[in-house]
């Protein structure tokens, strides 16, 4: 169970990904200009272990003619990852725990395996800003029972429309695309292999709801 500590983050989670956001291949920002973010929905899963914390971040850039959502998955751990300085935001001082080294989580095997799990059906997805409080605004769904075990194996391959998850399960092999830009579906989606959708907030205070995970065969775009 994921404890949430109601104190202070320095730097803030917003400044890491704001300094960060702009070198990424998907990012839609004009360059030069620094993104300002604004938390604006997402939600958490649990470590089994209890060690890791993972949260999957909505954050709007209000910096251009048009606000951009971006879909950050994140990790926060109390140790350097090996071998991920490629994935590392920064560190951070926590309140409570101390220091922090804050991950893009895609590239965290803890993220990744509670993601899969998430879309299997094994995991439940928890409110961003309250301790042990199930969020049932998160929805996912898996066609194939069964082909997403808990030892799948993957690769992670960033590109312009997303990071995409190469999974191995069995003999066969899905693309998990994790979505980084955010955009509002209409109703939930019925011709994917799986999918996880969540909500976030517009500018006017409504509602948006998309796909933040979406599952297809590897072979397909």
């Amino acid at each position: 169970m994921s404890i949430i500590h109601r104190t202070t983050l320095t730097p803030s989670k917003l400044e890491l990904l704001s300094a960060w956001l702009p070198a990424q291949p998907w990012h839609l920002g004009a360059a030069g200009r620094t993104p300002e973010l604004s938390k604006v929905g997402g939600f958490r899963l649990d470590d089994p272990r209890g060690e890791v914390g993972i949260e999957f971040m909505a954050a709007t850039d209000g910096s251009g003619d048009s606000p951009v959502t971006y879909h950050a998955p994140l990790t926060y751990r109390g140790a350097p990852l090996d071998k991920a300085e490629h994935a590392l935001l920064g560190t951070t001082e926590h309140g409570v725990l101390g220091r922090r080294w804050v991950y893009d989580g895609v590239h965290d095997p803890v993220l990744v395996t509670q993601l899969l799990a998430l879309i299997a059906g094994r995991a439940e997805p928890q409110a961003q800003s309250v301790h042990d409080t199930p969020d049932p605004t998160v929805t996912s769904h898996f066609a194939e029972s069964g082909r997403l075990a808990p030892d799948a194996s993957w690769t992670v391959a960033d590109g312009p429309h997303g990071t995409d998850l190469l999974v191995r399960t069995g003999d066969r092999q899905l693309r998990v695309r994790v979505n980084r830009v955010l955009r509002p579906e209409q109703g939930e989606p019925q011709s994917l292999l799986g999918h996880v959708t969540a909500n976030w907030r517009l500018a006017d205070g409504s509602q948006a709801r998309g796909l933040f995970a979406a599952v297809h065969e590897a072979s397909t775009e």
